[in-house]
């Protein structure tokens, strides 16, 4: 006998009883997965065989004690040998009969039972005669590796258990598992709850355990962190739940809405206590394979470490951009959308419904309301069963009635948050400036109140009455960047101009806008040449570059040309354009050349168009065909009536979709009919023809001599075209700016730079006047052109409008009847019915969250409401709207405490989130902006930029276990100001002002 015996052996029965027993439990004992089966060797078994076969006890070939020794490779570490063959080396017995046998004859010493489970396989269910070997190590010490063998029908969790054991590991440290391959990368085992098998663990590879860091980071992936110094990376110990986010780039919306959901005490404890690891919902096709509940615990492990000022919630953001492709990249996003996905997210991952059954709707049928709604709500929770419905989820009463079989269809469905709308008022102020045709008046602001679903023709009659000018004289633009982005019509809605814009009201002439006047509203633009020429443009033109404001001048049809212009945009300028003194005037030899381009006209008039000047009206030149002639006719009608001078503007919905910052009104002009004006053909006209001046210095033309270009015979187009010399020189004033044909950005385009056969403008004609640097520093009084008055309207301060959160309440539950595109399907009529609908509160989550509807979108309007909500810090009452009541007959405690608010300051298109949030542990109140915390004042909470409210219900609350820090509010005052953080999340449409300054 190889070894002593392992313990006394029980008495064993008669051979045949044993024999018969053992016999069965082998012939008819099936392979399940999961059961256990011992390996015997084949010698003792057989010997065994043989003695109870005999019925003889005194037998010689009594087996003895159990021994696999031929079994193993060696008796030192009994690992079994490779190459083993069933029923040649080995049989196998299922557990029951490996007992009986120990308990009649004992095993050899020190040797362990070769138990063996059975596995199921893709294509069979066998016994797994060799397990997997295992590596296994801690991430903190990845030298120390133990060797340990597992089943495949193994839980991951088995193995993290004799981790913890074999590591020495303390039950109470959050631990996660890796598993690395040979060629070294690693993954994460998630799902401790599934099989070796299905992880797809094999022998040699190597299971990592780590553990989790006292400041909530793993080892594997420590994230970034926000310290002062270096230093104090593990000294600094703050209040727990105070701590920053970093923006990583216009995701100050998710990171508002993380600080309000760290600062719920019943989701973040839950988090904290490690509750969610036994919860996490892998297989639900819903879900995110607990992903976001595993991302989300980080940032929160981190936030309530009280080790960081500020957490980068990168891998977070990395998680909600995966699974939901909307709030990929980084462009700004609405808090409440990140919020509703993040709690159905979390409510999926950690659903502890594993296999939702398919429930049908009833409808109430008369039956009572309490019955209804707790069938409602057992239905609901028989699919839905997870914390965040256990603090989030409340029941409404939903009421439809058809206008016309009256039927009335009571429905009963659960909800995360309440979407209240606000009162709309129906009227609107606006800020305008007014440019009087007084050229001597200042520009004057105006506050004008307007109906909201106007239009401009409103505007004007409403700075009518305060101006005394006609509506019709008005014509209304917005100006950016020294130039007009739109010139609107008088039938465009108001909803066009936003808030920001920069809109200016100029007064015309009644000859402007009368059908058969004879005036064309110029715009006009100020540019200022630069001292270099621009070579790049390939025609050496010199640069030149917009400043001031704009204007609208109306002109005499009669007086276009250069000359006339001139002094018509001189006079118009004079306040803040000095006049040049006669010590001024030059030589006209010396603007010879000059003279002769001012002589020229800037537009032709010829068939209500645009002409040249008077000498070349009788000159033989050929004009412009039939077909042109036409087009000049169209155009120039526009002309007369000011209303029809933007023909050639942009859609007023593109000109607002669009981000106005860097970018150019030359979309402008993509419709705009062209006016234009033929010249002779280049080769017949004389080399002496001087091109029309443009951006180009004019004193370069000066420049060449006059007798050349005499000397030159000229043709007898061009011959008509010389002005008269006269016999003695002259003296004249010299001009203090050129005037050039623009386009609507304020360029000149090629055909108008470089002389080309056509004159192109849009339907409204815009003209800049050209200013040389020195000439603009002597003339041009900047400070004065930026002057404005302040009418008596802007003096009256503008009050906010103020609703109560009650009120918002009551419009939530109010009678509406449904729209046109949202029908109701009613099972009387058997057709789709405009019923009327009606919402009701049946009962409360223990954390309520209410959001304020402050983006408005309808058929006709898009805007931001800023009225401020009055909502309540303390004792927020639902009685009055609450249905449900408890067995009793008492109300059911509706009474909340607000706990965090998510802001949104800015408008529509940009804008910047922060929030205020309650400390569970000591009761303070801090505003969180991005990456800085500060501490902050209950009468600072309410403004009118609260956008989500988050209410605790009363009989929840826990009082806080810390003191408020003393003297916090005096010592430390919060910044809660609309100002932005450096990750200010405005887009390239940021809010122009006017630089002008007030009398």
């Amino acid at each position: 006998m190889a070894g002593s015996a392992d313990g006394a052996a029980a008495e064993p029965p008669g051979l045949e009883t044993q024999r018969r027993e053992v016999e069965g439990l082998v012939q008819n004992h099936h392979l399940r997965a999961g059961d256990s089966w011992y390996l015997l060797d084949k010698r003792w078994y057989e010997l065994w065989k043989e003695y109870v076969e005999t019925g003889d006890q005194n037998s010689s070939s009594f087996p003895g004690h159990i021994d696999n020794t031929e079994l193993f490779e060696d008796l030192e570490s009994y690992h079994l040998r490779d190459g083993l063959v069933e029923n040649e080396d080995f049989v196998l017995i299922p557990a029951e009969a490996w007992h009986k046998l120990l308990s009649w004859y004992g095993r050899v010493a020190d040797q362990s039972p070769l138990e063996r489970k059975v596995v199921d396989l893709p294509s069979t269910v066998k016994v797994e005669v060799y397990p997997v070997e295992i590596f296994l190590c801690l991430h903190s010490d990845m030298e120390n590796v133990l060797t340990e063998k597992f089943s495949r029908a193994d839980s991951i969790f088995v193995i993290q258990k004799a981790m913890r054991r074999l590591f020495e590991v303390p039950e109470t440290a959050e631990t996660r598992l890796w598993m690395k391959s040979s060629d070294t990368t690693c993954e994460r085992l998630r799902n401790v709850h599934i099989s070796v098998l299905e992880s797809c663990l094999s022998s040699g590879m190597t299971v990592i355990m780590e553990m989790r860091n006292t400041d909530g980071t793993w080892p594997s992936s420590r994230p970034q962190i926000m310290r002062n110094s270096m230093d104090e990376q593990d000294s600094y110990h703050g209040q727990p739940g105070v701590c920053g986010l970093t923006n990583l780039g216009n995701t100050c919306f998710m990171n508002s809405a993380l600080q309000c959901l760290s600062n719920t005490p019943p989701l973040t404890e839950y988090f904290l206590r490690n509750g969610y690891l036994e919860e996490l919902n892998f297989t639900n096709p819903l879900g995110m394979k607990g992903e976001i509940a595993e991302a989300y615990a980080d940032v929160i492990k981190q936030m309530w470490s009280g080790r960081h000022y500020s957490v980068v919630p990168r891998i977070f953001k990395t998680k909600v951009g995966h699974f939901a492709s909307q709030f990929l990249g980084y462009q700004q996003h609405d808090s409440q959308e990140l919020l509703s996905f993040l709690l159905d997210g979390l409510h999926e991952d950690l659903n502890r419904v594993k296999n939702k059954e398919y429930i049908e709707l009833r409808d109430a049928d008369g039956r009572p309301d309490q019955a209804v709604a707790e069938e409602a709500w057992r239905n609901h929770r028989r699919r839905n069963d997870s914390v965040i419905v256990d603090i989030f989820h409340g029941l409404f009463k939903s009421t439809l009635v058809c206008p016309e079989c009256h039927k009335v269809s009571v429905t009963f469905d659960p909800f995360c948050y309440l979407s209240v709308p606000l009162p709309v008022s129906k009227d609107r102020v606006m800020e305008v400036f007014f440019v009087s045709l007084d050229p001597a008046a200042k520009p004057i602001q105006y506050r004008l109140v307007v109906p909201k679903a106007g239009k401009v023709s409103d505007l004007c009659l409403a700075l009518s009455q305060l101006t005394n000018v006609s509506a019709s004289q008005m014509i209304v633009a917005d100006v950016f960047n020294h130039r007009f982005y739109k010139i609107y019509q008088s039938d465009e809605s108001l909803s066009c101009i936003l808030d920001r814009d920069d809109i200016f009201v100029y007064e015309l002439s009644k000859g402007s806008i009368e059908e058969d006047g004879d005036e064309v509203v110029l715009a006009l633009y100020l540019r200022e040449r630069s001292h270099y020429r621009d070579y790049g443009s390939g025609n050496s033109n010199y640069g030149t570059s917009l400043f001031g404001h704009p204007l609208l001048i109306s002109t005499p049809r009669s007086l276009c040309s250069r000359e006339s212009l001139y002094h018509h945009f001189l006079q118009r300028l004079a306040r803040y354009v000095r006049q040049p003194d006669p010590s001024e005037e030059v030589d006209e030899e010396e603007e010879a050349d000059d003279d002769d381009d001012e002589e020229e006209e800037l537009y032709k008039t010829q068939t209500n168009g645009v002409s040249d000047d008077d000498d070349e009206e009788e000159s033989d030149e050929p004009g412009p065909s039939k077909r042109d002639g036409d087009g000049q006719a169209e155009g120039s009608e526009s002309e007369v009536n000011h209303a029809n001078n933007v023909t050639g503007q942009e859609d007023s919905a593109v000109a607002n979709s669009r981000r106005k910052k860097g970018h150019t009104a030359e979309d402008g002009e993509a419709a705009a009919a062209t006016v234009s004006k033929e010249l002779p053909d280049a080769s017949d006209r004389p080399q002496a023809a001087r091109q029309q001046p443009s951006e180009e210095d004019e004193e370069g033309e000066e420049e060449e001599d006059i007798d050349k270009d005499e000397a030159t015979p000229p043709s007898p187009q061009s011959s008509e075209r010389q002005p008269k010399r006269k016999c003695c020189p002259a003296k004249r004033s010299k001009l203090l700016f050129s005037i050039q044909a623009v386009n609507s950005n304020g360029t000149t385009e090629r055909g108008m730079a470089d002389g080309g056969s056509t004159f192109s403008f849009s339907s409204q004609p815009y003209v800049a006047i050209d200013w040389d640097p020195d000439m603009k520093k002597k003339h041009y009084n900047e400070n004065e052109a930026e002057k404005y008055m302040k009418d008596r309207s802007m003096e009256i301060p503008h009050q906010q409008a103020r609703v109560d959160l009650q009120q918002c309440i009551e419009l939530f539950t109010t009678v509406e009847t449904l729209e046109e595109e949202n029908p109701w399907y009613c099972p009387l009529c058997k057709k789709h019915q405009l019923a009327t609908k009606k919402l009701d509160l049946w009962s409360l989550p223990e954390v309520l969250i209410i959001h304020l509807k402050r983006f408005s979108y309808t058929k006709y309007s898009r805007e931001k409401l800023d009225t401020i909500v009055d909502f309540p810090l303390r004792d927020l009452d639902f009685s009055q709207f609450l249905l449900r009541k408890t067995d009793s007959d008492r109300e059911p405690p509706s009474r909340y405490d607000l706990m965090a608010v998510s802001n949104h300051y800015g408008g529509l298109r940009d804008g910047h989130y922060t929030s205020y949030a309650r400390n569970k542990d000591n009761g303070q109140w801090y505003y969180f902006d991005d990456s800085k915390v500060t501490y902050a004042r209950e009468e600072q909470i309410v403004t009118n930029a609260a956008y989500l409210l988050f209410y605790q219900r009363q009989d929840k609350i826990r009082q806080p276990i810390l003191p408020a820090p003393s003297d916090s509010c005096s010592s430390s005052p919060p910044v809660a100001s609309t100002t932005p953080s450096p990750f200010c999340d405005k887009v390239d449409g940021a809010s122009s002002s006017v630089n002008m300054e007030t009398d």
